[in-house]
């Protein structure tokens, strides 16, 4: 019984020590998450985005990232978050390895000045929001 006991509490440090914060936006990064999720109902997770063109994403910061297809925005949450998306002068670069975008595919951040990686992250599931 001890030793269940002992167990049990070790596997309750280690979850709490595992577990991260969810990060907080900044007032300007949340304003403009609002404005463009305004008046939009969310819907079911899907893997893939149907459609992707690079002009029609917004940075949030690193952790969201925003498409837009239409009048659907599509909001994705990389796993882990992506190191240094917000920094200024950067930009995310995906490979598509077919016609769509999605959850696991690998995006590198690179600095747009040198051209150097700065950072990398595997995206999320695209949580679409639609016109309520």
């Amino acid at each position: 019984m001890r030793t269940f006991m002992l167990a049990a509490g070790l596997i309750g440090l280690c979850a709490c020590a595992t577990a991260s914060e969810p990060t907080q936006r900044s007032a300007s990064a949340q304003r403009q998450y609002d404005n463009l999720l305004r008046g939009k109902v969310a819907g079911q997770a899907e893997k893939c985005l149907p459609t992707y063109r690079s002009n029609d994403m917004t940075i949030i910061d690193d952790n969201t990232i925003l498409f837009r297809n239409g009048r659907t925005v599509y909001v994705n949450h990389p796993l882990g978050g992506c190191m240094n998306l917000d920094r200024s002068g950067s930009a995310l670069v995906t490979r598509n390895f077919g016609p769509q975008l999605c959850r696991g595919d690998i995006a590198t951040v690179v600095d747009n000045t040198s051209g150097i990686t700065v950072g990398s992250c595997s995206l999320g599931d695209f949580i679409p929001y639609r016109p309520g």
